[in-house]
């Protein structure tokens, strides 16, 4: 047994703080958290003066093997399968060398995410816990149908759904309305499915005991995600031909029905600002403050693998993401929550991460300093354990993670 001590652990549950506390851990599990000496004796003591324990991070949204090297015309990439599942590797090292312990992978080809998902978890590999969604359902020609998931009907539609669900999947992709990254697909103001056919995809998944994770960025889009029962919406930005118009009623009905929200907030924001204007960005993030006052329940996501305008979101770029949660005005204990425990139990997982107690998994990170006061001392990375593997990942210099 091993028992890591600090000035503070934040167990994760809301509000909860233990001042000069420990984390006992056996194996790939917590078996006891509280104050210094509740644990008793242990093989290995490591004691941290001045740090913070508290659980893994969580990044709900990811894309560790996006390709923008789709050629529209030929349909090919110039990138191998081996060759992307390799840099899907070194970007799941660098996600966990940011502390993220946890990460839902929301669309990749190939089924690459599941090998990945197997070698991370035989230690073959280095990374966070992976949820994969494989291939994300898309209409033909739609946004990112490169990743072989298209299906414009419903016999198609549950088609894919199964098929995805018997490679593994941890949870199902839905593109509901479009995006702006797929040349020649529908905007992200224009819907690709109907509520019907959404809610095959979530009686699908529900077959298998998962969820469903909806793009939704047209107003129509986030009505429809929330009337079919998903679990999460992605992006939910209320995008329209002429910006971004947030809708209070709208607002209203996705908080009514509980459902999470990641609004895939990251920290290349204020380079993306520089480059497109303030009135866009601004817009979408005064509608993400919007979101939090409605009640809304917002979850942390940084759509990290995309490159856009010639800006890279990496993979060890996380903490950066919720700095912006906090300059737009939200509170350190709320960000860690949206990182924490309230990812875990959107992404499905709350049973087993999120919170440190005894009999989950040893999911944690210990930082210097105190992230209730300032939310950038997560990245003072001193210890990361995903199941009680010590995968700390410091001073590794590689290219960037992006392609594009």
């Amino acid at each position: 047994m091993r028992i890591i001590r600090a000035d503070r652990v934040l167990t994760g549950r809301p509000g909860e703080v233990i001042q000069d506390g420990e984390v006992a851990v056996d194996g790939a599990e917590v078996v006891s958290v509280g104050p210094r000496g509740s644990a008793g004796d242990a093989g290995e003591v490591v004691d941290l003066p001045g740090h913070t324990v508290l659980p893994g991070l969580i990044d709900a949204h990811v894309h560790l093997g996006f390709d923008a090297t789709v050629d529209p015309v030929t349909r090919r990439s110039a990138e191998s399968d081996h060759h992307l599942l390799l840099r899907m590797a070194e970007n799941a090292r660098k996600l966990v060398s940011a502390g993220v312990t946890t990460a839902r992978d929301l669309g990749g080809r190939g089924f690459l995410d599941l090998a990945l998902r197997g070698a991370i978890e035989e230690g073959l590999a280095v990374g966070p816990h992976l949820l994969a969604a494989t291939r994300p359902i898309t209409i033909t020609g739609g946004h990112c149908w490169y990743m072989g998931g298209e299906a414009d009907d419903m016999p198609a539609i549950r088609r894919v759904a199964r098929e995805n669900l018997r490679a593994g999947a941890d949870c199902l992709k839905v593109m509901v309305s479009g995006g702006q990254m797929t040349p020649g697909a529908p905007p992200s103001w224009v819907c690709q499915y109907s509520t019907e056919h959404i809610r095959a995809i979530v009686e699908e998944a529900a077959t298998r005991g998962k969820g469903v994770a909806a793009q939704a960025h047209a107003h129509a889009a986030i009505r429809s995600a929330v009337e079919a029962g998903v679990a999460t919406i992605e992006h939910c930005s209320f995008f329209t031909p002429s910006g971004h118009r947030y809708d209070p009623e709208l607002a209203d009905l996705v908080a009514a029905g509980g459902t999470y929200v990641c609004p895939t907030v990251h920290g290349v924001v204020w380079r993306l600002r520089d480059k497109f204007g303030s009135e866009m960005l601004d817009a979408w993030l005064d509608g993400v403050v919007a979101m939090r006052a409605a009640g809304v329940r917002l979850i942390a996501g940084t759509d990290s693998g995309f490159a856009a305008a010639d800006v890279a979101n990496d993979t060890d770029a996380y903490v950066a993401g919720l700095e912006v949660f906090e300059q737009a005005g939200f509170g350190t204990a709320e960000i860690v929550e949206m990182a924490t425990v309230r990812a875990a139990d959107a992404c499905g997982v709350g049973a087993v991460t999120g919170t440190l107690e005894a009999g989950k998994r040893a999911d944690l990170i210990a930082v210097r300093g105190d992230p209730l006061e300032r939310i950038a001392d997560l990245r003072n990375l001193t210890l990361v354990l995903v199941s009680g593997r010590a995968v700390t990942q410091t001073g590794v210099d590689t290219v960037t993670s992006s392609v594009g």
